[in-house]
């Protein structure tokens, strides 16, 4: 079951927000924990062990750290206790079929492989759970007494298949205490529809034209079709995780937590750099806090950074998921943005605003190559075929048509991606009693939009279930 779903739209988010709100203030946490449990195990009900073992462990870990008769050691080795089972359940999961695929390929060796299916959200909510963990050992966060709160925190729906990752310290107030009025549940609301709208009837559509041109074997394409194709991924891949995120952010509002903000329009980057600061926002901040940072961060001379950055960013290829062509990802990007530290944004500071722009946007757009073939042959012979190597013509009269059957959607596309929220609030502002009907219209017109697509849509995929 996933958020854009009618199941989940018309059944279990109804059901759930009934229970809720009909439920008394102390048992609000359980019926958040159990409606999280059955939407879990919708799919995969077995793996509800992995998450509840990944729970207890580290509730009892951070019951643990605050005793006092623990000296300084017991308590790294407690968070080093931590860290190691939740690692070894993510790797297990996620990577052995991988390591043992290589070993098999290197060493000769014929180790079966465990076929597991990748429980869902179990990138976040052990990213959650570790670093819930590492706050309590810094004294930035108190431990929770209560295993449903904590267990609450763990789980949580709308926030468990996608993120944002959310730091327990920034929302151990709120399962304590929380109140939603009309205003906060209208402003949930409307972020929920924008975010199923944006996955729905923008992700959607402009995925089936990038899905029929990666079918088609790269070095046939036209230079124009491979540049088309990849911007249909790049629009793709973005419309479908930030409106996930929306979605999380929006539920989380009409049940009274504010989660953190994740995208902030990427697409608008002037650098690498800047890029990294908008997307996935959340991981980034992850990985700054309890890897870069611990590594040493900035504090020890630039070779120690450029070091701490490559290994950040071969973690954050890896994270997103056992496959060499994450790992070059995320060194693709580890590169770039050592090189921009070193001099390249001082470079760019004297450039044009639409030279940077362009840097950012081309760099990206290859970087989307890399993500989105695992076979890293296809992903070259891609690239390649972006850059006018395969002896293809520039464009094709099949390249015409699918950009004029699509030019529409490409202009929604690149206006949705600009960032206009400010002028939107001013215009609202500035409408008074008439703009708040005009949003009221504009959202309900989005959901029957979305949901009328749903009810015939074949094509429905979500991109980061793999992750």
């Amino acid at each position: 079951m996933v958020f854009s779903s009618l199941l989940f739209l018309f059944l279990f988010l109804p059901a759930v927000l009934l229970l809720y709100y009909c439920s008394p203030g102390k048992i609000r946490n359980l019926v958040l924990l159990l409606t999280s449990l059955v939407f879990y195990a919708w799919g995969e009900p077995v793996y509800i062990v992995i998450m509840l073992i990944s729970t207890l462990t580290d509730y009892g870990f951070g019951r643990l750290l605050e005793r006092s008769s623990l000296g300084p050691t017991q308590r790294k080795a407690v968070v080093a206790a931590s860290i190691a089972v939740n690692l070894a359940l993510l790797s297990y999961f996620k990577y052995a079929d991988f390591l043992i695929g290589n070993l098999n390929e290197w060493l000769g060796t014929d180790i079966p492989l465990t076929e597991l299916a990748l429980p869902i959200g179990i990138s976040f909510y052990t990213f959650q759970s570790m670093s819930y963990i590492v706050d309590i050992y810094r004294g930035t966060a108190k431990a929770q007494r209560n295993w449903i709160d904590f267990a609450t925190f763990v789980a949580l729906f709308p926030q468990l298949v996608a993120g944002p990752i959310v730091h327990y310290k920034s929302v151990a107030e709120q399962l304590r205490s929380r109140k939603v009025d009309v205003a906060l549940f209208a402003e949930g609301v409307r972020r929920f529809v924008t975010g199923l709208a944006k996955k729905v009837l923008l992700a959607n559509n402009i995925g089936l034209l990038w899905h029929t041109i990666s079918a088609a074997d790269a070095g046939t394409l036209p230079v124009a079709m491979a540049w088309l194709g990849i911007i249909a991924f790049a629009f793709q891949i973005y419309f479908d995780f930030s409106g996930y995120s929306d979605m999380a952010i929006g539920l989380g509002l009409m049940f009274g937590f504010r989660f953190n903000e994740n995208f902030n329009k990427p697409y608008a980057a002037q650098s690498i750099t800047d890029f990294w600061r908008r997307w996935h926002m959340s991981l980034s901040t992850w990985f700054r806090d309890y890897v870069y940072i611990p590594l040493g961060g900035n504090r020890f001379g630039l070779r120690k950074q450029l070091r701490n950055i490559l290994i950040v960013w071969t973690l954050t290829g890896i994270w997103h998921g056992a496959s060499w062509n994450f790992l070059l990802w995320g060194l693709y990007f580890g590169v770039i943005l050592i090189f921009e530290k070193w001099f390249g944004l001082s470079l760019l500071g004297r450039s044009p605003r639409w030279v940077r722009h362009l840097y950012a946007s081309v760099l990206i757009l290859v970087g989307w190559v890399l993500f989105a073939f695992e076979e890293l042959p296809k992903a070259g012979q891609y690239l390649l075929a972006m850059f006018g190597l395969t002896g293809q013509p520039l464009w094709s009269d099949e390249t015409m048509y699918f950009a004029y059957t699509n030019s529409l959607l490409l202009v929604v596309l690149a206006i949705a991606s600009l960032p206009y929220g400010r002028l939107r609030q001013q215009l609202a502002g500035g409408l008074g009693g008439v703009g708040s009907v005009l949003n009221l219209a504009w959202c309900g017109a989005l959901f029957l939009l979305s949901a009328a697509y749903l009810v015939d849509a074949t094509f429905n995929p979500f991109l980061y279930f793999r992750f």
